[in-house]
């Protein structure tokens, strides 16, 4: 079975929606076929349809999360520490070209939100930072070309 990387935030996360679509979202759904049952006729029951359509899409959503949260392999970042980018790290960086700074977080790739700042360990500019240091500059593949980063910072916990 794989082990997925994960931070401890990631985990309660997804538990959290796990937990959520197994106590509210799946008895709503019931409820809805239920009620789109006692309509009558199923063949040309949009709520029904619907209502089935969604209870598909939750239980596979369920399934994914229960595969994920059961082969999480949970990492803390404070337990880790040096200069050098690990998985956990918030990295703080500089766009060489723009002087632009931003600060991401390597995760696992099932609790990655950019727009958190939480950065998926198998993106692009994840790997290319992976065991760089302070003052090191890496280079990564972007649609408009390469863009050059250099680090700043890292920090653990």
């Amino acid at each position: 079975m794989q082990k997925f990387p994960m931070t401890g935030p990631g985990l309660q996360r997804l538990e959290d929606e796990l937990r959520k679509l197994k106590s509210e979202e799946r008895p709503a759904i019931i409820r809805a076929i239920a009620e789109a049952r006692s309509h009558g006729d199923l063949s040309e029951n949009a709520e029904y349809h619907a209502a089935r359509e969604r209870q598909s899409f939750t239980e596979g959503r369920i399934q994914e999360l229960e595969e994920i949260v059961s082969s999480a392999e949970v990492i803390d970042p404070a337990s880790l520490s040096g200069d050098q980018v690990k998985f956990g790290a918030r990295v703080k960086l500089v766009d060489e070209e723009t002087d632009k700074e931003a600060t991401y977080q390597i995760v696992g790739v099932y609790e990655a939100d950019i727009k958190q700042g939480l950065l998926s360990i198998s993106s692009p500019l994840a790997k290319s930072l992976i065991g760089k240091s302070i003052g090191d500059s890496v280079s990564v593949p972007a649609p408009g070309g390469d863009r050059t980063y250099e680090i700043l910072e890292v920090t653990y916990g």
